[in-house]
């Protein structure tokens, strides 16, 4: 780990990012359309009780960079119908 990582339990990185830890757990790389990545952007704890750690900035670069193509798909939608 850097010293710029910031790593924070469930519920104080989902106040830290802005969003439920409901949201934030379903965006993990084991659901379906989840794009968080297992040991980049969180780890799992030691016990199944255990609180998942999150890499503050990591978290914060995917969620931008979902923005990005969600934007991007929005815009081209529009091109290809005229709406």
């Amino acid at each position: 780990m850097s010293a710029e990582e910031k790593w924070l339990k469930t519920s104080d990185a989902a106040h830290h990012l802005g969003v439920s830890q409901w949201y934030l757990k379903q965006c993990r790389d084991c659901y379906e359309d989840g794009f968080l990545i297992e040991r980049e952007h969180y780890i799992l704890g030691a016990s199944r009780t255990a609180a998942i750690r999150w890499n503050i900035n990591a978290v914060l670069d995917a969620f931008h960079e979902r923005g990005k193509i969600i934007q991007e798909g929005r815009k081209l939608v529009k091109e290809l119908t005229g709406k």
